[in-house]
């Protein structure tokens, strides 16, 4: 951690909704004017998408099918252990961008499944990952331990499967059939290296369908925000003003004496009400002591 150099850390599974996340975190940046530096955890995987589906192969081939994108040998964890060293020390580093598709990569005319090169980060006074493993610890790396503010979005595993296979369909074009051996390829790695960073987050937020999602592989729809709950756990609930935000978030209610419980289509007002004070506070405190 680092009062002049702040790092919040946003970490999910594919299909959780951490990018929907991000977006609210830029609003809050741009609303209050703090400039931010802004990494994606696909930037840190090891391979491209050619090199990738040739080590997936070769790795299967080896007796090991559960090599994933969700696993240590798939990504670069000592080089992202490495940037929140370097930001949390000196606000430096360096980052690239993973190119998802032809629209992303057409500015910088390369192909779609391919890296940027690496550059040094541009000049901010935060810096916001977004990604798989921002809270990821192995016996070689602590990448957590680095975090100012760690941010578990987590849905239930089964809402979590309907969003991917609907994801991947409509935006990739995969047929539910691979989607889903993608899902049981990861498995393996999801319980070892995804699930173990909840319990290092300062929040997690957890979407809950109140609807029927006992079938993931055959929902036609994914349930809708105001077909959901939100469970919202803090692992120090020291300092929150719960009466504040029951006030605030209609229909809301205390479940335990560190969780709160908002319908879903008040996540987004939640995480305004719950991080815009606690990103002023670490860029005031940032701005006192570069003054000082």
């Amino acid at each position: 951690m680092s009062a002049k150099h702040p790092i919040v850390a946003i970490t999910g599974s594919s299909g959780a909704g951490t990018s929907s996340v991000t977006r609210t975190f830029e609003n809050i940046f741009r609303r209050e004017n703090v400039s931010a530096a802004i990494i994606e955890g696909d930037s840190y995987h090891r391979y491209d998408r050619a090199e990738m589906k040739k080590a997936m192969a070769e790795a299967e081939a080896g007796g090991r099918p559960h090599f994933s994108h969700f696993g240590e040998d798939a990504n670069l964890f000592a080089e992202l252990e490495q940037l929140f060293r370097d930001y949390s020390e000196s606000g430096t580093g360096h980052s690239r961008k993973y190119l998802h598709n032809d629209e992303e990569a057409a500015p910088f005319k390369q192909p779609a499944g391919t890296f940027t090169p690496w550059e040094p980060l541009p000049d901010s006074e935060l810096l916001f990952y977004e990604g798989l493993h921002g809270g990821v610890k192995t016996e070689h790396v602590d990448v957590s331990r680095y975090a100012d503010l760690l941010i578990g979005v987590v849905p239930v595993i089964n809402l979590e499967w309907i969003q991917k296979i609907h994801r991947d369909r409509s935006t990739r074009g995969y047929s539910t059939e691979a989607v889903t051996d993608v899902i049981l390829r990861r498995m393996h790695d999801y319980v070892h290296y995804i699930c173990p960073q909840f319990t290092r987050t300062h929040i997690n937020f957890q979407r809950v369908p109140v609807v029927d999602t006992s079938d993931p592989f055959i929902a036609r729809t994914i349930p809708t925000a105001d077909e959901s709950l939100v469970v919202i756990r803090f692992a120090n609930p020291r300092g929150f003003d719960f009466p504040y935000l029951l006030s605030m978030l209609h229909d809301s209610f205390m479940s335990r004496a560190n969780t709160l419980v908002v319908p879903g289509g008040k996540m987004e007002l939640a995480m305004q009400l719950i991080f815009t004070p606690m990103i002023l506070r670490l860029i005031e405190r940032r701005r006192q002591l570069r003054a000082a």
